[in-house]
């Protein structure tokens, strides 16, 4: 599974406001409301994509260096993975490995059936987001389609 099946348009978004986010639990909320939106009106509100996010973060610091973070779950109410991306213009603490703030929230669910497509698709979403110079380039997005248009274009 490529990261742009996961992902859509309408689950990304670029956030220039200094102060909307600033820190891990608005950006879980972030990235929750915009998972919602994968669902097709299927049970999981975003309160409880939040809730698996932050029961995930409780284990361990999704926080995976480089300025990103990478937080995933399994969720009964979801039949495929499903991304969501938050690009913001002022990084804040996120307990990240390298202790560096972070910019870049990268968020997946996934079936509990599928750990395999999830390792899969986190793999991938690791892949992308390594390279320093995509980052940068991520991180100057002026819209969500452009961020957008950023990921599928090295998706390919």
């Amino acid at each position: 599974m490529s990261v742009k099946e996961a992902l859509s348009v309408d689950r990304v978004s670029v956030v220039s406001d200094a102060g909307a986010i600033a820190d891990k639990p608005a950006a879980l909320r972030a990235a929750s409301e915009l998972l919602a939106r994968g669902l097709n009106g299927r049970s999981a509100p975003a309160s409880e994509i939040l809730r698996a996010l932050l029961e995930r973060e409780a284990t361990a610091s999704t926080g995976v260096g480089g300025g990103v973070a990478v937080p995933h779950a399994m969720l009964a109410a979801v039949d495929r993975q499903i991304a969501a991306l938050v690009v913001l213009s002022r990084p804040f603490p996120f307990d990240s490995i390298d202790g560096e703030p972070v910019a870049i929230v990268f968020a997946l669910v996934g079936p509990p059936g599928a750990a395999a497509q999830h390792l899969k698709a986190l793999a991938r979403i690791a892949r992308l987001l390594r390279d320093e110079s995509f980052r940068k380039r991520l991180r100057r997005s002026a819209s969500s389609s452009a961020a957008y248009e950023l990921i599928c274009e090295l998706d390919r």
